[in-house]
Formats: structure tokens, C-alpha cells, sequence
């Protein structure tokens, strides 16, 4: 698991591959993806954006930008915990994303918290290290 705290809210991430979407003789490599978004501080926070940057192995990036998550814009009071689950293609058989969410605050304070950068790695993929 991988993960970072903004401001007392804290993003877990929780990558996983999904042989049965995927096929590698088509270059076709899909991951899903568990977040758990906690907000430990003391202020509500609605999330109203997301961006993520996604790296493939050949370092080709696609940048994805919208509103809110799987087609929510939650809303975190203090102690409160999001969760939920999406997926990543790719055209390599590993690769890299992070990104942040935008937070408003009930005052209209805009604020990111960080998604921690993550690896996406086929099961079985040999890496050499120099």
C-alpha cells in the first residue's frame, strides 16, 4: 500500500492487476485500484477535482483531469473515510501514477492533497537493476 498526508487527510492506495481484463499479446495491461481517502483533521472537506498523471514504461504520460471521483464529489467530515475503486489500461507491462485531489473547505478554500506516486507492475515482470 502506499501513502500520503495532506493537511491531516490522508490518501491510501492500494493497486492491484487484473489478469482477466488484461492481454499481453494485444499490449493490453489493466490495473485496479483501491483508495481510502481519511480525513483526520478538523475542518469538512468536499473533494470537487482530481488530477493524476500516469506514466506508462516507455515514458509516454496521459494526464486525466475531471471532477470529483467515480462520479461523486464526496464530502469528508472530520473522522469521516471515502472509499472506492477504479482502474488503469496501459499499453506496457508496468508503469506509474500519482497525482492530487482538490479539497474545498465549507469557508470555499481550494487546497490539494497528495495521491502518492504508485508502481503498476505486471505479476512476473523481470527488472534489472544497474
Amino acid at each position: 500500500m502506499y501513502r500520503a498526508l495532506t493537511r491531516d487527510i490522508e490518501v491510501v492506495v492500494e493497486p492491484f492487476y487484473l489478469e482477466e481484463q488484461s492481454d499481453p499479446e494485444d499490449d493490453r495491461y489493466v490495473w485496479g485500484y483501491k483508495i481510502v481517502i481519511s480525513n483526520n483533521s478538523d475542518t469538512t472537506v468536499r473533494l470537487v477535482n482530481r488530477y493524476w498523471n500516469i506514466t506508462d514504461q516507455n515514458g509516454i504520460v496521459d494526464e486525466v483531469t475531471g471532477a470529483g471521483v467515480v462520479g461523486e464529489q464526496p464530502r469528508l467530515a472530520p473522522g469521516d473515510t471515502y472509499e472506492y475503486s477504479s482502474g488503469c489500461p496501459l499499453d506496457t507491462p508496468s508503469g506509474l501514477m500519482f497525482g492530487h485531489y482538490q479539497m474545498e473547505t465549507d469557508e470555499g478554500e481550494l487546497f490539494d492533497v497528495e495521491i502518492p506516486a504508485f508502481s503498476l507492475d505486471s505479476p512476473g515482470l523481470l527488472r534489472v537493476l544497474n
